[in-house]
């Protein structure tokens, strides 16, 4: 059975003739489902921005575009997960942050076309309702979307007892956003010298957690001990940190039509995203003595026989988020970037190749080399 955000269920748990709901018998609780939808409603509507229109309670969301400021846009839409970080915020009973994943996950993706994020949707499908669990990732995508000038615009909340195990869950985010015909990214003039800007992540964001776990059933890491690479945290809440938001410093560079390509660096790290956006012809160059291994990846490396490759292949290394500019541009973008908060770091260039696009790692530093099996 579905519990529809958008389509209201009957309140209570009896019928007209006073028997109990069968459905209620069955596992599926109606009446937590419209508690949820009541609770989560204001955090929606905290959401709204210019272009939306109605609210939540229909069949479906609307959005105007022209009351958004679009000219001649192009729609750009993402999906995605946050894959098994979930069952270590479970296993922790920490939920903060997912909804923060979700989003990110989705909106960091949705930038690097240089597309401004309209509005969200996300799915969320359980065995059971649990009312506090729901509500606390809602509202962290509520929050997140806030920070990005993202509305929610609707959701699915599904209970299906027999499809997920008491406890256990899932989530889907989905998300449209608009760039300008001549705004789009990447740009045909992505060429030979150009550089390669990364800007941090605040550890592994929301992939290789099936690696991350592991390690720690292997190794029988105590989650709850002080983390090395994060004072202050226990290594459960570090590894939970959420995804970074790179919505408003990648706008902020992108406005200034500078910039030339972008790339999210998640599952297949470096080494497979960035690729993704150079055109034929074309290696990134990425040098490792000007990116050290984090503190967070010293620790993972040290408690997990990965090679080179596997980091940066698996993990994103410690970039999460990459542009390539001009060399005659990388001081205006990198200003523009500071000024928005980030911390950016030249990481490499463009060079000409006969082969398909790669990301290729040189200048392996001594520091590298002692954190991974091998160069």
């Amino acid at each position: 059975m579905r519990q529809g955000r958008d389509k209201p269920a009957p309140s209570s748990r009896s019928n007209s003739l006073g028997r109990r709901d069968p459905y209620t018998g069955a596992g599926v609780d109606i009446a937590a489902g419209n508690a949820f939808v009541d609770a989560i409603k204001p955090l929606l509507a905290a959401t709204r921005r210019p272009g939306v229109l109605g609210g939540i309670g229909g069949f479906g969301g609307l959005f105007d575009l022209k009351a958004a400021g679009f000219e001649d846009p192009l729609l750009v839409a993402t999906t995605d997960g946050v894959g098994t970080k979930l069952l270590l915020a479970r296993r922790l009973e920490d939920y903060r942050g997912i909804g923060t994943d979700l989003v990110a996950m989705c909106l960091n993706d949705l930038i690097v076309q240089g597309a401004r994020p309209l509005f969200f949707l996300d799915y969320f499908a359980t065995g059971k309702l649990d009312p506090g669990i729901a509500v606390e990732i809602v509202t962290s995508i509520a929050e997140a979307c806030r920070a990005c000038d993202c509305a929610v615009i609707g959701g699915e909340t599904a209970e299906m007892p027999g499809v997920y195990e008491p406890g256990g869950f899932d989530l889907a985010g989905f998300a449209i956003g608009a760039v300008e015909r001549d705004g789009l990214l990447p740009r045909d003039d992505i060429t030979a010298g150009d550089m390669v800007i990364g800007l941090p992540s605040s550890g592994a964001h929301s992939n290789g957690f099936s690696l991350i776990r592991k390690i720690i059933d292997d190794r029988q890491i105590d989650l709850a001990a002080s983390a090395p690479f994060a004072p202050g945290k226990s290594i459960g809440e570090a590894l939970l940190t959420p995804t970074r938001l790179y919505v408003k410093s990648a706008l902020a560079a992108a406005a200034t039509d500078k910039v030339k390509a972008m790339a999210h660096i998640t599952g297949g790290g470096i080494l497979e995203n960035l690729p993704r956006v150079l055109p034929e012809g074309l290696d990134a160059v990425i040098d490792l003595g000007r990116l050290p291994p984090t503190p967070f990846y010293r620790w993972l490396c040290g408690h997990a026989d990965l090679w080179l490759d596997e980091v940066f292949r698996t993990f994103n290394a410690g970039i999460g988020f990459i542009m390539v500019v001009a060399e005659n541009d990388l001081a205006t973008i990198e200003q523009v970037l500071e000024d928005a908060g980030e911390a950016p770091i030249v990481i490499g260039s463009l060079r000409s190749t006969a082969e398909k696009p790669r990301t290729v790692l040189k200048n392996v530093s001594e520091e590298w080399r002692t954190c991974v099996s091998a160069s």
